[in-house]
C-alpha cells in the first residue's frame, strides 16, 4: 500500500525552527514529487512547498519563501521540510502528498493521488 507519513511538528517560539519529515513507501519515490500542505479549521488547504525529485526543482508558495526549505533524501525515501523564522500564522496541521513526476497540482491545487497523516505544528507568539 501506498503510505505517506509526516513526522516531526510541535510546539515552538516565534522566530524559531522545526524540521518536518514526510516518509514514503509503496511508490516508486524518485518518480513523483512530494508536496507539503497545511490546514487551519475553517480554512481552504494550502500549497506550502513541492519537490520534484526527478530534476531537483522546488516550489515554495509567497508567504513560505526564504523562510522554508524542501529538500530530499532519496534514498531514505524521505523529504524534509525545514521552516526557520516560523510565524503564529505558519501554525496547522501539515500533511505531505505524492503526485507523478512534477509539482503541477501542488502549485495549481488540483487533486493529488496519495495523501499522508499530519503533524501538527503551533507557533507561540
Amino acid at each position: 500500500d501506498v503510505q505517506l507519513q509526516a513526522s516531526g511538528g510541535g510546539l515552538v517560539q516565534a522566530g524559531g525552527s522545526l524540521r518536518l519529515s514526510c516518509e514514503a513507501s509503496g511508490f516508486s519515490f524518485d518518480d513523483y514529487a512530494i508536496g507539503w500542505f497545511r490546514q487551519v479549521p475553517g480554512k481552504e488547504r494550502e500549497g506550502v512547498s513541492c519537490i520534484n525529485k526527478r530534476d531537483g526543482s522546488t516550489y515554495y508558495a509567497d508567504p513560505v519563501k526564504g523562510r522554508f526549505t524542501i529538500s530530499s533524501d532519496n534514498a531514505k525515501n524521505t523529504v524534509y521540510l525545514q521552516m526557520n523564522s516560523l510565524k503564529p500564522e505558519d501554525s496547522a496541521l501539515y500533511y505531505c502528498a505524492a503526485e507523478l513526476y512534477n509539482c503541477l497540482n501542488t502549485v495549481t491545487g488540483g487533486a493529488m493521488p496519495y495523501w499522508g497523516e499530519g503533524t501538527l505544528v503551533t507557533v507561540s507568539s
